[in-house]
């Protein structure tokens, strides 16, 4: 896989040099590419953004040096091409999964108060949205997008990993238990500890239905 990243700040993502997603791009389980707006603009003060018509506060990142860059990274439209925005689809587990099968996905990173729209309607497949709040722009989202599709990408974790996980189900996740046995007078639940499969998958299950229960009730809703 390929995921090219299109930002006005590309200094900002270092941080997926580092861990299984670093780990992931060393050994070539896919490839990064991080693209700077600014290197498309016809501007000669590599201006990209400007003004809104209409009035109103802050700036808007203009659709000349967007489109250019779409353009220039993703000439023929292979690419599924995502603008991560406050007004997209939420970000699911389902939607993860059908991305990792893409051969390459673009990633478009607003900035102040949003993208020319004519540039998300001329450019863009599919706008993304990480959760019902607004950040300062689409970077963080961005890399939310990339560490959740790259645990999907073949050899990059076990498979085993990716079965029993929160959402793999529709649930939340069980909880987790290691070395030492006891810690400061909370033992590890005896059944994690019995050997016994049947009853530790038996336990995991009713753990995962009363967590999902308390904490998220509206994934029981959904099914």
């Amino acid at each position: 896989m390929k995921i090219t990243v299109l930002t006005l700040f590309p200094e900002m993502f270092a941080p997926l040099d580092a861990s299984i997603v670093g780990r992931a791009r060393a050994e070539g389980k896919f490839f990064l590419e991080i693209k700077n707006i600014r290197d498309y603009t016809e501007d000669k003060h590599l201006k990209c953004d400007d003004y809104p018509f209409g009035g109103g506060a802050g700036m808007v990142m203009m659709a000349q040096p967007v489109g250019s860059a779409i353009e220039a990274v993703d000439p023929d439209h292979r690419a599924r091409r995502i603008y991560l925005s406050p007004k997209g689809a939420p970000l699911k587990q389902e939607k993860v999964v059908a991305l990792a099968q893409e051969e390459h996905l673009v990633l478009l990173c607003g900035h102040y108060e949003g993208v020319d729209q004519r540039a998300i309607d001329l450019f863009i497949d599919e706008e993304i949205s990480i959760g019902d709040y607004v950040l300062t722009g689409g970077e963080l989202p961005a890399m939310v997008l990339c560490d959740s599709v790259v645990r999907y990408l073949d050899g990059v974790l076990a498979p085993a990993s990716l079965v029993q996980e929160s959402f793999s189900d529709g649930l939340l996740e069980y909880p987790h238990y290691t070395r030492p046995v006891e810690y400061r007078g909370i033992a590890v639940p005896e059944v994690l500890r019995s050997g016994n499969h049947a009853e530790i998958d038996r336990w995991r299950r009713e753990q995962s239905l009363a967590l999902t229960a308390k904490h998220r009730p509206d994934l029981l809703k959904e099914d």
